[in-house]
């Protein structure tokens, strides 16, 4: 090897040392993947000059904001790359929960570390970066993050913060993604009910900062499930709209058109608005999934049918040529019908709303809801069709056999003729359509009865239905056991299928209380579904009463429970213009008062004729008495309008009653049981009014505003009967400014439900309606959406309907006659429609074993129960809650005793002052049983709670005694006096011991002395 080629090897070797020294270099060898304690982090750097080396994490949180810190620093001098190794300690709220100690952070969107070799400027105040590497942390969920082991002594204080639920088991606050508009099911009648829903912004920041920027420009599907039954009445049904604050249809709104079409109107912005109806048509009694889709100003509109196994698939992309805007936390939702439209004939299923995605399932792979398979409303439909169709041939080969006079005979009389007669062969033979199995047998003889009764007239299917219901009922009137009702339930089953919607509600309830057969909450629920879509009264109070508590696992859900009270609340007021004998007045009757049984009477009674015997005598208050009863069927009597107005009249016209008056001339106003007389009734009504019955002057003020549209003297005469506190004056007032009638005054809402407010506060069923149905909407800027109290006021509303009132007079009626079987059932039919006096009822007949047939099981499960839901109500009655004691403390539930929950029953009913809970308190405390504080505070007794017992048990036996029941005053007394004497016994027992001692000791001496003077004093017989 020559010089050269050695200088130049040596020439390169250097430049490439000095090249491989000159490189500015920092690498992150093993970053974490996301922010964990005590990691260890080697960092590969070098430099050509003296330079820093700096390690810093750079945080984005939700707010849109960013942090850098530092983390570490360390000079870097010129030479080979070298390897780091540090602790990299992240800051504690980035990598752990909060705990009181670890103070709580914002959100976190994003975590970077950064690794950097900088060179100092002139000024030591520039730094240039000459190499940087960085690594991206994936930050754990809030709830994700592991708990900090603190190594330090921390403050008392702080640890309770760290022991607390708020700490130890925080959780993600629950935010409506996925809405679940409705859950359940719900049958719609077709008229202008439905299902009113709001939603409430984001709790989250972030969730809600994308809300908002979405609202020009939305993302997001709706999916709803539908069955129905018949097309609409009229050019439009509702199905699913929303309405925002101005009483205006936006985004999104869907309609059923007649011919079966959907209806699909978007809202956009400055006020402009499309609507475009899709091809395809939904289809009847079939479930069909309609979602619509929103993506920006793209509308997709799908629909998918199920008929048993097979699947339609429809489908609509329409583009838009404006902006589509939805916020979905203006205005409300409404399923089905509304203030403003009628909804469908059919039934809602399950409606789901995806605020801001779109779920990637496909329509193919659509899955009907558990709901609608649990229920199975296609399986009784098709069953029901099957059984209507053979009894339409029947019908039919009836027809045609009374049309030719000839009667055939079942094969067993024509094989009976035969034999007994001549032994010859009948002419009539069966024929194929006349076989019936057996289960089928009765309905089939009541079609053919019908049909050769009525001859010319056609027997209908609803004919033998209501045939089959009255047969139903006669039967179990007969029945003496619970064993009657799963013989009969088959025939309730098919009337229902023949369009009798009471034996559906009647065979519900059976199901729902297990009354005799196995009980089958599904299948009651789908009888009462199919009664109430049929507007049945009482299945749409029972459903109400399901949906308002939660029972037999229904979902407990206001709205829906509103959406059926408010149907049969609007019943009731038109039930009430309207009376008919089927219709009963209704009374809160307890079967434990017998001061009331005994005031219930008849047309035939003693205490009725003697009524009549005074009225005709001239006491006006009897008169108004027997008329009140016939009128509306009180306390026992039918209703007989005619009767009644005969009544009215003679306390008119005779006795110059003012309140016969007003009376009389309400039915010649309305024509009630008597010609319409308007100036007569006038004549009556201004006699009334001028001996100051308030009443008569509402009703002068509605003749101003009905006949003579003479608005300033009606409002005149309904602020002069508001003044007396008229129910009738303040819901007039409050339709006057919500229509814009009061003179001089524009349509103001909130006077409106002021006025609402004040009559059904004062008792007016109307007020009430619209109360509720203010409640469920709410009024911007002036009343707040209260569903709860909507649904509390639409259920007192709905419990007035007389047809609820005709249920409890027949089972009273059965109940006075000895007939408890009877009683029962009706008394559970209105029990299992939520009417508390009734539930009440139920349990009092289960626990007195007035029915020997009934199951020890059933009886104490269906006391336990009816007691139990006799408590929800908003009054219960005080005997339910000591009752309610009395189980629960001789655990009768599960065979323990709970003595705290026995206490809290007793201390209800004491707060009312009934002397049995403060007696049935003391007895508690008489075995040994502390008394809660949270018991003595509620009884306004907490001084007493580390008093001597005895203390305690004499307050509470004085509180009984001191009650206004006179029954109570002995025993109470003597459980205060047995107290006093155990209280004097303990305090003085050491003297009553000395006292006996002493005269145990000085009997004998005393005898003897005594004994001594006998002696002195009797003379000597010498």
């Amino acid at each position: 090897m020559g010089f050269h080629t050695l200088h130049g090897y040596i020439c390169v070797f250097g430049l490439s040392m000095q090249v491989i020294w000159a490189l500015d270099e920092v690498t992150l060898l093993n970053p974490p993947e996301e922010p964990l304690p005590d990691h260890l982090l080697e960092i590969l750097y070098s430099c050509d000059e003296p330079a820093t080396v700096q390690l810093d994490y750079v945080v984005s949180f939700e707010t849109g904001s960013t942090s850098t810190r530092v983390l570490r620093q360390w000079s870097c001098v010129p030479g080979p790359p070298q390897v780091k190794t540090l602790e990299l300690n992240l800051p504690d709220w980035l990598v752990y929960r909060a705990d009181g100690i670890v103070p709580d952070s914002q959100w976190v969107l994003s975590c970077i570390l950064q690794a950097s070799v900088t060179y100092s400027g002139f000024d030591d105040t520039e730094k240039s970066v000459a190499a940087q590497d960085v690594a991206t942390l994936r930050p754990k969920p809030f709830f994700s993050r592991p708990v900090k082991q603190h190594q330090l002594c921390i403050s008392w204080s702080t640890k309770m913060l760290q022991l607390s639920r708020l700490f130890s088991k925080k959780q993600c606050p629950l935010e409506q993604e996925t809405v679940q508009l409705l859950s359940s099911l719900y049958g719609s009648t077709g008229e202008s009910f439905g299902i009113t829903k709001t939603l409430d912004p984001y709790g989250a920041e972030f969730l809600e900062y994308l809300r908002i920027q979405a609202i020009s420009s939305p993302w997001c599907m709706f999916s709803m499930w539908i069955f129905v039954t018949s097309h609409c009445q009229d050019n439009l049904c509702g199905l699913f709209y929303h309405i925002d604050s101005r009483n205006n249809y936006v985004t999104p709104t869907l309609f059923l058109k007649k011919s079966g079409q959907l209806h699909i109107q978007m809202d956009g912005e400055s006020e402009g608005s499309s609507a475009f109806v899709p091809p395809f048509k939904v289809p009847l009694s079939e479930w069909c999934q309609i979602s619509v889709m929103l993506r920006g100003p793209m509308v997709t509109v799908s629909m998918v049918c199920v008929d048993k196994e097979q699947r339609t698939v429809r489908s609509l992309v329409q583009m838009l040529e404006h902006v589509v805007v939805l916020d979905d936390t203006e205005g409300y939702f409404v399923i089905g019908g509304g203030k403003y439209i009628r909804g469908l004939e059919g039934y809602f299923g399950p409606l789901v709303y995806y605020r801001n995605r779109i779920p990637p399932d496909s329509m193919d792979e659509v899955v009907i809801p558990d709901v609608l398979r649990t229920v199975n409303l296609t399986g009784w439909l098709h069953s029901c069709q099957e059984f209507r169709l053979e009894m339409n041939v029947k019908i039919h080969g009836y027809a045609l056999q009374a049309q030719r006079g000839t009667e055939s005979e079942t094969c067993f009389d024509a094989f009976h003729e035969w034999t007994v007669t001549d032994r010859q062969p009948s002419k009539s033979q069966c024929e194929l359509w006349e076989t019936t199995v057996p289960r089928r047998r009765q309905a089939a003889k009541l079609a053919k009865f019908l049909v050769f009764k009525h001859r010319k007239r056609r027997a209908s299917l609803p004919a033998v239905g209501r045939a089959l219901y009255s047969l139903s009922l006669h039967k179990l009137s007969r029945a003496s056991n619970t064993g009657a009702v799963s013989r009969i339930l088959p025939l309730l089953l098919q009337a229902g299928c023949l369009a009798d919607n009471r034996a559906l509600h009647v065979s519900s309830v059976f199901y729902g209380a297990g009354l005799g057969i196995q009980e089958q909450p599904n299948k009651a629920w789908l009888l009462a579904l199919l009664a109430a879509q049929k507007d049945e009264r009482l299945a749409l109070l029972r459903l109400g009463h399901l949906h308002h508590q939660g029972l037999h696992g229904l979902p407990t859900d206001p709205d829906l429970a509103y959406a059926y009270y408010a149907n049969i609340a609007k019943q009731t007021t038109l039930d009430r213009h309207n009376p008919t004998p089927n219709q009963t007045f209704v009374e809160a009757i307890y079967l434990n008062n017998d001061a009331v049984l005994n005031l219930q009477t008849n047309e035939h009674h003693q205490l009725f004729q003697w009524l009549k015997l005074q009225a005709r005598r001239g006491a006006a208050e009897a008169e108004q008495a027997v008329a009140r009863m016939l009128f509306w069927g009180q306390q026992g009597v039918s209703p007989d309008i005619h009767k009644a107005v005969r009544h009215y009249e003679r306390g008119a016209v005779r006795w110059k009653d003012p309140v016969s008056m007003y009376d009389y001339g309400i039915v010649l106003l309305q024509g009630h049981g008597v010609e319409k007389d308007i100036p007569r009734a006038l004549t009556f009504l201004r006699k009334a009014m001028d001996q100051d019955f308030v009443p008569a002057i509402n009703a002068l003020a509605w003749y101003y505003e009905h006949f003579e549209q003479d608005y300033v003297q009606a409002v005149q005469l309904w602020e002069q009967a508001d003044l007396l506190e008229s129910s009738d004056a303040a819901f007039n007032l409050g339709v006057m400014y919500s229509q814009g009638l009061y003179p001089g005054k524009a349509a103001d809402q909130c006077m409106a439900f002021r006025y609402y407010l004040k009559s059904a506060e004062r008792g007016h069923i109307t007020g009430a309606i619209q109360l509720a149905s203010i409640w469920t909407t709410g009024i911007p800027g002036c009343v707040y959406r209260r569903p709860s109290d909507a649904l509390l006021w639409a259920k007192w509303a709905a419990e007035h309907n007389g047809y609820l009132g005709s249920i409890l007079r027949k089972a009273l009626d059965s109940y006075l006659k000895s007939d408890m079987f009877s009683s029962l059932l009706y008394y559970m039919v209105a029990a299992e429609s939520g009417y508390s006096p009734a539930q009440f009822n139920v349990a009092y007949l289960c626990e007195q074993s007035v029915l020997a047939s009934l199951d020890p099981s059933f009886a104490s499960n269906c006391t336990w129960r009816y007691y139990n839901r006799t408590l929800q109500s908003q009054n219960p009655d005080t005997y339910a809650l000591i009752r309610m004691g009395d189980l629960l403390y001789e655990g009768q539930r599960d065979g323990q005793k709970d003595l705290f929950s026995a206490a809290a029953m007793y201390t209800l009913a004491a707060e009312r002052n009934e002397p049995q809970g403060w007696y049935n308190l003391g007895l508690l405390a008489e075995e040994g049983y502390k008394l809660p504080l949270s018991i003595l505070i509620d009884l306004g007794l907490s001084e007493l709670f580390l008093a001597d017992n005895s203390l305690l048990l004499s307050t509470l036996y004085t509180r009984c005694r001191d009650s206004e029941d006179a029954d109570s005053y002995l025993p109470c007394s003597l459980a205060l006096f047995n107290v006093h004497l155990r209280s004097f016994q303990k305090d003085y027992s050491a003297a009553i011991k000395f006292s006996t001692a002493v005269a145990v000791i000085a009997a004998p001496t005393i005898f003897l002395i005594v004994l001594g003077v006998l002696r002195r004093n009797v003379p000597s017989p010498n």
